[in-house]
């Protein structure tokens, strides 16, 4: 049985090297972003052209998926207002999909390139960066929010637009937002 979900691409960075390393006061290094209005996946490597393509410690979590409704309630419960979603260094951002429960499964993401499918293998916690990037206490308010981590598993496309996300498994939408604590029972 499969759930399909409207969902919607709001984002989609490519980032050739990393920005954050080293401690946060010495400021983030100078590395060129792009918000590009489509990417290309190959399976078992990546999203063509960013900084963990091809790389063999990164091929279980080469693309990081985010909700934007997580950066919106942190944004909220910090009284930050609007924060920028890229300076999360996250690749993929959905509008419309609650994320943990896809912890675990294969999954597909169809955003008028052809249909994408994932591994979730593992939540993307964040780094103490967010607190300096983002807003003050961003790292601890982004806990259990912070996305996942997926291995590609097809060669395709995405698309900054309307797209379905299919899952084995039922989500819930409104949840999106909300932060979820994994406890080794509930790993899969």
């Amino acid at each position: 049985m499969s759930y399909r979900y409207d969902v919607d691409v709001l984002h989609l960075l490519v980032s050739p090297e990393h920005a954050y390393f080293g401690r946060a006061r010495d400021g983030a290094a100078d590395v060129p972003a792009v918000d590009a209005d489509a990417v290309e996946l190959v399976a078992g490597k990546g999203i063509v052209a960013d900084r963990f393509f091809g790389k063999a410690a990164h091929m279980d979590a080469a693309v990081t998926l985010f909700a934007v409704e997580a950066l919106e309630a942190i944004a909220a419960e910090l009284g930050a207002g609007p924060l920028d979603p890229l300076l999360t260094r996250r690749n993929v951002f959905l509008r419309g999909a609650e994320l943990a429960p896809l912890l675990g499964h294969d999954f597909a993401l169809e955003s008028g390139g052809g249909l994408v499918r994932l591994h979730a293998g593992r939540a993307a916690h964040p780094c103490a960066w967010m607190d300096r990037m983002l807003a003050p206490g961003a790292h601890k308010a982004m806990r259990g929010r912070g996305g996942v981590r997926c291995r590609v598993l097809s060669d395709g496309a995405l698309h900054r637009g309307p797209a379905v996300l299919i899952s084995p498994v039922p989500l819930d939408p409104p949840r999106a937002g909300e932060a979820v604590v994994l406890r080794p029972s509930r790993l899969p």
